[in-house]
């Protein structure tokens, strides 16, 4: 490894982070990498012990001799406004998100300034490698890292390195944060592809690599992973709206389905049993799916794949499907504009 490496800063959005903070951080602290490092917390109004964590985090950091924590208010308790706020408070070159519930793997950042020096990329990013705790974790991340879960998302199953519409996470030159304005505050979920959007769109590259890897902490309830896909699909449908080329079959696949087994049983008690098929028909899908997606798992995690598969499908189909248009039009109208570096520079 070269002698001299770019100073890094970390930037880290946490609310009700308890659980994996510590962990999340120490990943962070035990990088590979050779040059300077900052890691800063935006803390959002939590209910649990993360502010003591982080401000635990900070004391027993402070004679770090190359990476220090340090934290940043974030009251509204939004990921966008977090990010601007730790963006700001930071000061190095190149800026990596993680969330406090992500693991960088050990040579994560320094992979990373590599993939941002050999391919000229504004943003790079890499796998979400979702690994559980217990055996409903293991059955949501069997779920999550399955094509019949998420679709062909390279950054949950994997794929080659080339570019890509957006990234998950993501390691940026300063640069082209600034220039861009940050994330846009409006978009509380979906704010990485609306800023990567802006990046590609002002002649940006973004890079998708299977070389980065993030270990991924799932919900650890079906309460808790209903929320987080209703959530998803809520802002799926706001960037469709917001951005009519970007929809595919990935994002309507949900809605569709919801819309076809809600029709089935509502036609199979009306009408005629034979209805009943669409709904038993993806049911049977799911079970089937299930069985090479839980491979190497417990008795246990294998037996609640289906649960989480569905719960995926029908609270993103749900959320899909009741995104109201104002939220859109909301949004659509704190859109800004892509700003080019010739332009940033005038």
């Amino acid at each position: 490894m070269p002698a001299q490496q770019p100073a890094v800063s970390v930037i880290m959005p946490v609310l009700n982070e308890e659980r994996h903070l510590r962990d999340s951080v120490r990943h962070i602290l035990g990088q590979e990498y050779a040059g300077e490092m900052e890691v800063v917390i935006a803390l959002g109004p939590s209910e649990d012990r993360t502010d003591e964590i982080a401000a635990e985090l900070v004391r027993e950091t402070a004679s770090h001799p190359r990476a220090r924590v340090h934290t940043v208010p974030n009251p509204t308790g939004r990921t966008p406004a977090a990010l601007n706020a730790a963006i700001k408070a930071s000061r190095h070159p190149i800026v990596v998100r993680v969330d406090g519930h992500g693991m960088l793997s050990p040579n994560y950042i320094a992979t990373a300034v590599r993939l941002l020096e050999e391919t000229g990329a504004q943003n790079v990013g890499g796998i979400m490698h979702a690994e559980g705790e217990n055996a409903w974790e293991d059955a949501v991340a069997a779920a999550m890292t399955s094509k019949i879960g998420v679709g062909n998302a390279a950054f949950h199953t994997g794929g080659e390195a080339g570019p890509a519409e957006t990234v998950y996470l993501g390691v940026f030159r300063r640069q082209a944060l600034e220039q861009q304005g940050g994330y846009n505050e409006e978009f509380i979920r979906a704010q990485d592809w609306e800023l990567n959007f802006r990046i590609r769109e002002a002649g940006g590259l973004i890079w998708f690599s299977p070389e980065l890897k993030v270990q991924y902490r799932p919900r650890p309830s079906v309460r808790a992973l209903a929320k987080q896909y209703k959530d998803y699909g809520r802002w799926r449908h706001v960037v469709a709206r917001y951005h009519s080329g970007s929809i595919n079959l990935r994002y309507l696949a949900p809605p569709t389905a919801v819309c076809a087994i809600a029709a089935g049983v509502v036609a199979g008690v009306a009408v005629t049993p034979w209805a009943l098929v669409v709904p038993a028909g993806y049911l049977a899908a799911i079970v089937a799916g299930s069985l090479p997606a839980g491979k190497g798992l417990s008795l246990k995690a294998r037996a609640q794949i289906p649960v989480a598969l569905a719960t995926m499908h029908m609270c993103g189909g749900f959320g899909f499907l009741t995104s109201p248009r104002a939220l859109a039009n909301k949004v659509i109208a704190s859109r800004r504009p892509s700003v080019r570096r010739d332009t940033a520079e005038v």
